[in-house]
């Protein structure tokens, strides 16, 4: 029988994670969160489990770490962990047992295109940008932005949501100060950003930006990391990534099965359950890997600067 694996949360996310879990050869249950609480998971982990998938919303996270941690169990919790300062130290104090067991879902540190940027010499780097950008109403059918967590004041808003971006920016640019948070709001969802820019400079004075939007009509995810020897241009929604030296412009090949990057992470989960090593990825998102990143996150949501309003139709 395979590793007993518990999935809380049954929207889109932890129903992928729990095919997928069941793909590799767990036991995964599917546990939808309304109706349950911290004190239903503390009884099935006294009935036996080897780990937690905790796919809820972010505010909701601390207790249910909390009960993993008090039983020893390792979790996968989605990103990001926290969005503000203090509730992230006290569930990464909260979690330091099962730490260097557990994982973040920063899924792009299993991009094909990603891991050839964290193995990458970027030391002649003087300047970088990340921007994601996607009109949230084209996300998904029968889906409303208004009844979804993206909406809510506290918690909600598209630095959080698009959060990647700046986990792949604290990867590859150890001990980044943030200068500023830059957002344009919307008139009926206070305090929720549609848009921020982040203004970042690196340890050797490189400066840089990482961009998210709810509001770009066509899917924008790109990196730009130039460097004096070589610009590294990559375009992760065409799956162009390109080198550009004194020797001229040299494309990569890297092809994605967006799927493998979900199966790659729940294998690193279950290895890590087991006491295995996992794939052996550059930055892969132990969650005592993740404190800088996620530290990052919660700092530029709780100091973003409103400097105007959108005026888009959201249903």
């Amino acid at each position: 029988m395979g590793q007993q694996i518990l999935v809380i949360g049954a929207g889109s996310i932890g129903r992928r994670h729990a095919d997928n879990l069941a793909q590799l050869g767990a036991q995964a249950k599917l546990i939808g969160w309304r109706g349950f609480s911290a004190r239903a998971l503390a009884d099935l982990l006294a009935q036996g489990a080897d780990g937690v998938v905790i796919a809820t919303a972010t505010d909701i996270r601390l207790p249910l770490i909390e009960v993993c941690a008090a039983a020893g169990v390792p979790f996968y919790v989605e990103k990001p962990l926290a969005f503000r300062r203090a509730e992230l130290t006290a569930i990464l104090t909260i979690a330091a047992p099962v730490a260097d067991r557990s994982l973040a879902g920063f899924m792009m540190r299993y991009h094909p295109a990603f891991r050839a940027l964290a193995e990458a010499d970027l030391s002649d780097c003087f300047r970088f940008d990340f921007a994601i950008g996607h009109d949230v109403t084209q996300w998904r059918q029968n889906w409303l932005f208004s009844d979804s967590y993206a909406a809510r004041t506290e918690g909600g808003g598209v630095l959080l949501d698009l959060c990647h971006e700046i986990d792949m920016a604290a990867c590859l640019f150890p001990g980044l100060t943030l200068d500023a948070v830059h957002s344009l709001g919307h008139p009926a969802y206070p305090a929720v950003d549609m848009a921020s820019r982040l203004h970042l400079t690196a340890a050797n004075g490189a400066s840089g930006t990482v961009a998210m939007d709810y509001l770009a009509p066509g899917l924008i995810r790109r990196a730009t990391l130039c460097g004096q020897m070589v610009t590294r241009d990559f375009d992760f929604a065409a799956q162009s990534y390109r080198l550009t030296d004194a020797q001229g412009p040299h494309l990569l090949d890297l092809p994605l099965e967006r799927n493998a990057m979900f199966l790659d992470a729940m294998r690193d989960f279950l290895a890590l359950i087991a006491g295995h090593p996992p794939s052996g990825i550059a930055h892969f998102p132990r969650l005592d890997h993740v404190q800088e990143s996620c530290q990052l996150i919660a700092t530029a949501w709780e100091t973003r600067v409103f400097n105007g309003q959108v005026v888009k139709e959201l249903p």
